[in-house]
């Protein structure tokens, strides 16, 4: 998709001057940030007068034999507009034998204000609004479990700040995100339910270390709500190492644990992600 795209603009706007990995990784839902979370950057390796983008393909199996496989892709516009695009399947394991749900999660973002890296002396940081649109394509299971919707808008703000050798001499990142949810596992199985019907608050973090300029070692944390009595949730985290061999093709491994999903408790798998950027 990104490559159809990226032929049909005019070569002066091809990107490629944004540092190395000042547009994160791809999140699962599509948008440029960490695997769990949107961050403030913008996706690609566009400048401030390029157009930049990124695909991805991510596949989790968890010790409950639950498969996620997701993929998608991201433009960013001048470094300051983001369009993204992330279509998953996950498969029910012998929670429901055969069967899969599927998820569509179109996302926008935009940069109000700061740079994380330009302005890293600075006590301010990088700042974006966001929304992800979540439409569940296959309603049956998360309705026969309570869901009241199939589709839903998340609104959300990130802050993402770089220090400079704050980590024992090493380049420190941290986001943080707050989400307007009601979506039952991230919008699988739809949203809303019977503990609850109106958007909650929660809170997403991420905190990387950068030993070496193509190097990530981090972890996250994702607060989610519980609003399906007949399939509760708890909160989501992983610690990764991310790596790019070169400019443009990121590597990301990930120690997963998902907590509770549907009758399974303590979901815990290996994640690995593959990005490629332009």
């Amino acid at each position: 998709m990104s490559l159809t795209l990226l032929a049909l603009l005019p070569q002066a706007s091809r990107a490629g001057d944004r540092l190395l990995g000042s547009s994160g990784v791809s999140q699962v839902e599509g948008a440029a940030g960490g695997g769990l979370s949107p961050w403030a950057v913008i996706a690609g390796s566009g400048s401030r007068d390029q157009i930049g983008a990124s695909a991805f393909v991510t596949r989790v199996e968890t010790r409950g034999g639950y498969v996620l496989e997701a993929g998608g892709a991201a433009v960013g516009f001048y470094d300051r507009l983001e369009l993204s695009l992330a279509r998953w399947r996950f498969g029910l394991s012998d929670t429901v034998p055969g069967q899969s749900l599927g998820l569509e999660v179109l996302g926008l973002k935009w940069r109000v204000l700061g740079d994380a890296v330009y302005e890293a002396d600075s006590w301010l940081p990088q700042i974006a609004l966001g929304l992800q649109h979540k439409r569940n394509r296959d309603p049956a299971v998360p309705r026969l479990l309570g869901a009241r919707q199939d589709q839903d808008t998340e609104p959300y703000i990130a802050a993402t700040k770089l220090w400079l050798g704050a980590a024992g001499g090493f380049n420190l990142l941290g986001n943080l995100t707050l989400r307007g949810t009601r979506a039952n596992q991230m919008g699988l199985l739809g949203f809303g339910g019977d503990r609850g019907q109106s958007r909650q608050l929660h809170a997403e973090g991420s905190l990387v270390v950068l030993p070496r300029d193509n190097l990530g070692l981090g972890l996250e944390w994702r607060s989610k709500p519980s609003l399906l009595s007949a399939a509760p949730e708890t909160r989501a985290l992983d610690l990764f190492v991310t790596w790019w061999p070169q400019a443009n093709l990121n590597l990301t491994v990930a120690y997963l644990d998902l907590g509770q999903i549907a009758n399974k408790t303590q979901q815990r798998s290996s994640y690995v992600s593959l990005q490629a950027q332009f």
